[in-house]
């Protein structure tokens, strides 16, 4: 299953990643891809907004992964900086899959051959201004509506 959206915001993009977040489950696996300053941090706000997290989301760029308390739980990974089987292992990504949270990775390209099969792939590039957006989930048959 496909889906293409056009965002024309940061704010619109939360709105999707928000929409998103209605259809997801615990264990669910959202993989980003797209270029630096793309929007998935954006998108995975939303995200958050819709799993009941309060407070602000920020890019785990340093952190490597922030854990979010929600309804379920979200765990925000970058995986920028990730070179190998054994720095993904000291992220605890394979540990939070078991925890039954919902995982948003962004740089996912890094870590694309442990994704998950079932996982949601959102890709995100530029669109035709420099707010525009063009939006691409993939995967579960759960997208078959999305965005309708």
């Amino acid at each position: 299953m496909k889906k293409t959206l056009v965002s024309h915001s940061a704010a619109q993009t939360e709105q999707i990643g928000e929409l998103l977040a209605a259809l997801l489950h615990r264990g669910d696996v959202v993989a980003f891809f797209g270029g630096l300053g793309a929007g998935k941090t954006a998108f995975v706000r939303g995200l958050a907004r819709g799993l009941g997290v309060a407070g602000s989301v920020s890019s785990p760029t340093f952190s490597i992964v922030n854990v979010y308390p929600g309804s379920p739980m979200l765990c925000h990974f970058d995986m920028y900086r990730i070179d190998g089987w054994d720095d993904l292992c000291t992220t605890g990504f394979f540990d939070y899959a078991e925890d039954d949270a919902v995982l948003a990775v962004e740089w996912s390209e890094n870590i694309e051959a442990v994704l998950p099969e079932h996982s949601i792939f959102v890709t995100i590039e530029p669109g035709e201004t420099q707010t525009q957006r063009i939006i691409t989930l993939e995967g579960d048959e759960r997208l078959e509506n999305f965005g309708d």
